[in-house]
C-alpha cells in the first residue's frame, strides 16, 4: 500500500512527524514555514481516517500507526530517521521505537502522551469521550489545553478543521486506544537522545506528568518547559519552537 504523506526538505536528517488527536499531517501552523529544509528533510504523514487518508480502513490503534510509519519509511528508502510526535503521537512514536529501535536516531515528544495509560475520569473523562459527536466538546478540549488563553476564532476554525478532516469513527477509536494502552515497560531503559517539549499553561500534559513518565522511562531524556505557549507551540510560538526543536535535532 502507497501512502499518501507531505515532504518539507531534501536534508540529509531525515524526520518523520506524527499530529495529535486533533489535527493532520497539515495542521502544524505557521512552523512549517520556518523549517530548515537544507539540513532536514521532514515527512508527515495522516492516520487512518485522518486527512487524506480519511477514507483508508483501519482498527484505528496506535500499533496500525507505527506499522504504516515505518511502512512509509521503507517507502521513502529512509532506513533511519528521527520520530517527532505531538500529544496523541507521542505515544505513536513510542510504540515505532518500540518496533524498530534500531532504526531511530532521535525522539522528540510535543506535550506528549506518555507510554503508560492515561487514565481519564469524571469530568475529564466525559469531556473526552464525548468529543466524537459534540463539537462543543472539542472546542473545550482546545480551550482546556491552551490554558483558556487562546482566541475564539482559532478555537473555532481548529474545531472546525478535526471535524472535516477526521472521520468520527476514527476519532473515538483513536482515544481509546492512548488513554488505555499501557506498553511503558517496554520503552523503560532505551537510551538514546530523547527531548520532551511542554507548554508552560498546558492544564494536562503538565511538566509533573513529564517528570513522572517520559523523564522516568528514558534515562538521556531531557524536559523544556516552553515559555507563552500551550499544547499547540506550533501555533502559538512558532518561531521559537522550531528554532529549538531543531537545535536539538542537530546535536551530534
Amino acid at each position: 500500500m502507497t501512502i499518501s504523506h507531505r515532504i518539507i526538505g531534501t536534508g540529509e536528517h531525515r524526520v518523520i512527524v506524527l499530529h495529535d488527536w486533533f489535527g493532520t499531517s497539515a495542521g502544524w501552523g505557521p512552523f512549517l514555514d520556518h523549517l530548515d529544509g537544507e539540513a532536514f528533510s521532514y515527512a508527515f504523514l495522516d492516520y487512518r481516517g485522518y486527512g487524506r487518508r480519511a477514507d483508508v480502513p483501519g482498527d484505528f490503534t496506535l500499533a496500525e500507526i507505527a506499522g504504516d510509519t515505518l511502512d512509509l519509511a521503507d517507502q521513502l528508502g529512509w532506513e533511519s530517521f528521527s520520530l517527532v510526535g505531538h500529544s496523541m503521537g507521542g505515544k505513536a512514536v513510542q510504540r515505532i521505537l518500540v518496533e524498530a529501535p534500531h532504526r531511530v536516531r532521535r525522539l522528540v515528544g510535543i506535550a506528549p502522551v506518555p507510554a503508560s495509560a492515561y487514565p481519564l475520569e469524571g469530568e475529564a473523562y466525559d469531556l473526552f469521550h464525548g468529543a466524537a459527536d459534540n463539537p462543543a466538546n472539542r472546542r473545550a478540549i482546545l480551550d482546556l489545553v491552551t490554558g483558556h488563553r487562546a482566541p475564539a476564532a482559532w478555537l473555532e476554525r481548529m474545531t472546525a478543521q478535526s471535524l472535516a478532516l477526521s472521520h468520527r469513527d476514527a476519532f473515538a477509536a483513536y482515544l481509546d486506544d492512548w488513554t488505555t494502552l499501557d506498553f511503558a515497560a517496554k520503552v523503560t531503559g532505551i537510551r538514546l537522545p530523547v527531548k520532551v517539549y511542554v507548554g508552560e499553561h498546558d492544564l494536562a500534559l503538565t511538566p509533573e506528568v513529564m517528570r513522572a513518565t517520559w523523564l522516568t522511562h528514558y534515562p538521556e531524556a531531557t524536559l523544556e518547559v516552553l515559555p507563552n505557549s500551550g499544547h499547540y507551540p506550533m501555533y502559538e510560538i512558532p518561531l521559537a519552537f522550531a528554532t529549538t526543536l531543531e537545535s536539538f535535532l542537530r546535536e551530534p
